[in-house]
């Protein structure tokens, strides 16, 4: 199960997993961009797609989904946590309120509601693989970042704290945390100014979704008795969250 696959991070992870023979459900709220991928995925890899068209901020949506699956789609062994979106880039005094909701709600409770379902599964089957994608944003804060920050330390804690709390029913789990990645992140963050969001990456090369796919696949590919507990991925130019060499 992949959460917010309809672009990006997502969809790349969606396209590598069914590419090395995992059945797939995706999650999104762009219907169409959903069924695209969904008819793409099964002509490419002759993999079985089921595709959940809903919010994550929503808990009665993701409750509702999650309890109607049929039984075969109820045995997940995979549960990636993509969903997730920064909005404003704002001093904290500045901040708007409206977009501290819908990170927290995205970002955390979301995250949340998805995982509470999908873990029991797998405690019931005594295995599976949660991977939690969070970002250089959950190790460091940087000017204006606040409150998206504070989200993607909360994904870091609760990452922390699955893993301890699913130790016993064999489930793994695992953070993966990029840099600067060239998706729809940034254009989202400034509320569709294409222009401004390429600012982000001028000057050198990002990464790239097809970049952090390759690390999920890493880490949900190793044996059962290895689990890769966190994994940060930064482009070449990138040192830290604040610091790049542009040329």
């Amino acid at each position: 199960m992949v959460t917010g696959a309809t672009s990006g991070i997502g969809k790349a992870t969606a396209e590598i997993l069914a590419e090395n023979g995992y059945d797939l459900i995706i999650t999104g709220r762009r219907t169409v961009l959903l069924e695209d991928l969904k008819k793409a995925l099964g002509v490419k890899y002759k993999c079985d797609v089921l595709s959940l068209n809903f919010d994550i901020r929503c808990r009665e949506h993701v409750e509702t989904a999650i309890d109607h699956l049929p039984a075969t789609w109820k045995k997940i062994s995979v549960l990636v946590n993509n969903a997730g979106l920064a909005s404003g880039l704002d001093l904290i005094q500045n901040g708007s309120t409206d977009d501290w909701d819908r990170m927290i709600d995205t970002n955390v409770k979301g995250l949340l509601y998805i995982t509470r379902k999908v873990a029991a599964l797998m405690m019931e089957a005594k295995s599976g693989h949660i991977v939690n994608i969070t970002s250089i944003a959950a190790k460091e804060v940087y000017e204006k970042g606040n409150v998206y920050c504070a989200t993607k330390h909360a994904v870091d804690a609760l990452t922390e704290g699955m893993r301890i709390d699913l130790l016993p029913y064999g489930v793994r789990v695992t953070s993966i945390a990029p840099g600067m990645v060239n998706t729809e992140f940034s254009t989202v963050r400034f509320k569709g100014d294409r222009e401004r969001a390429d600012k982000v990456y001028e000057g050198l090369i990002p990464l790239c979704a097809g970049d952090v796919a390759d690390a999920v696949w890493f880490a949900v590919s190793r044996p059962a008795h290895v689990n890769i507990n966190d994994m940060l991925i930064m482009p070449a130019a990138q040192a830290n969250a604040t610091i790049a060499y542009r040329k």
